[in-house]
């Protein structure tokens, strides 16, 4: 791994510079606000490295460009946001399907419908839950910071190519326009092995391959689902990622994720000075979730408060994760409505008991 200099920049341009130094090296896309920092810079800067942007003329026609591409082994990317991510599903049923690996970043926005610019968690249940067809999921990791919109941008690309998996970067407006400093890093290796025997890249002396999701014969598509299962649980055994705070005498523990987490860290500390034993479970997978970590720290006592920017999705999981439903409480504020750290604090007060 080699190291840069730090750098001041957009968490978008983040994505961006991350995923051109883990060796992406096309980029389709289609433009939609908050995201629209990213293909900018991979337009103007992917052909600096021998890359290639192309702007769709959808949606819809980019998640296809990015199947055609992926099935050939190099290192693809697509983003888009809410009413974009919405028409690429079908496509997302499909890569899972033909178990391709790419990376494609939600910046997420306000809904439903064309709803507005504004940050929101909305859409949790799309991302991990599935909004295409059939039994698939994808990895989806959650960023609360610059750096880590950076980092799991590598990481994103490396967890697709070692389960033949979509990946997804799930963020919001905040953290797409929020400006940091990086640290900027470049992976050692920037591709998975180009003699993969699934990859098409033209028999030349070989039998031809052919990648499919259709399978007819007699309970052929039944394996290949178990055998798709089988991966995901795998995942799930190797790959979740989790962070937590002041857990260990935790009689309340907020979980929230991505711009929610940033803000409940303020309300937290201030708790803590008040005296009040509050702790801290950040999902950084979505999918797979941290439910072994919920459910431990469940056993200990401890209550909960699932804080999110929508109307309550995320929460369903903690409540699946715990031993008892009835210990985990809610606070919401949907269509790009952000609280601050006193608010979330007021409600950390109002659910608390010793």
């Amino acid at each position: 791994m080699s190291a840069a200099k730090k750098v001041f920049l957009k968490g978008n341009e983040a994505i961006a510079m991350a995923a051109i130094n883990a060796g992406c090296r096309y980029y389709f896309g289609y433009p939609i606000t908050p995201q629209n920092d990213i293909p900018e810079y991979m337009a103007r800067h992917l052909p600096e490295v021998g890359g290639e942007f192309l702007q769709a003329e959808s949606e819809i026609a980019s998640i296809n460009m990015l199947l055609g591409a992926a099935a050939t082994g190099v290192r693809v990317m697509t983003s888009s946001s809410g009413p974009g991510i919405s028409l690429m599903q079908e496509g997302f049923s499909y890569l899972a399907g033909n178990e391709l690996p790419a990376l494609v970043v939600n910046m997420s926005r306000q809904g439903p419908g064309l709803g507005g610019i504004n940050a929101t968690q909305g859409d949790y249940f799309q991302a991990v839950k599935g909004g295409g067809h059939g039994d698939y999921h994808l990895i989806v990791l959650a960023p609360h910071t610059g750096q880590e919109l950076y980092d799991l941008t590598i990481k994103g690309f490396e967890l697709a190519e070692k389960y033949r998996c979509l990946t997804m970067l799930l963020g919001d407006a905040i953290l797409g326009q929020i400006k940091e400093p990086i640290d900027p890093w470049k992976p050692e290796k920037t591709a998975g092995d180009p003699d993969r025997e699934w990859l098409i890249t033209g028999a030349r002396g070989r039998q031809p391959r052919l990648i499919k999701s259709l399978y007819l014969a007699d309970g052929e598509m039944e394996k290949h689902n178990w055998r798709l299962q089988e991966k995901y649980r795998r995942l799930a055994a190797e790959d979740v990622m989790v962070e937590t705070r002041h857990t260990d005498d935790a009689r309340l523990v907020v979980v929230a994720f991505g711009s929610m987490a940033r803000i409940a860290k303020t309300s937290i500390e201030q708790a803590r000075a008040k005296g009040l034993r509050v702790g801290l479970i950040r999902p950084i997978t979505l999918y797979p979730f941290p439910t072994a970590t919920i459910g431990e720290i469940s056993r200990q006592g401890a209550r909960f408060l699932t804080c999110e920017m929508n109307t309550g999705q995320m929460v369903e999981d903690v409540r699946l994760a715990v031993e008892n439903p009835g210990q985990v409480e809610f606070y919401g504020r949907p269509g790009g409505s952000v609280p601050t750290p006193e608010e979330i604090l007021a409600r950390i007060e109002e659910t608390y008991q010793d």
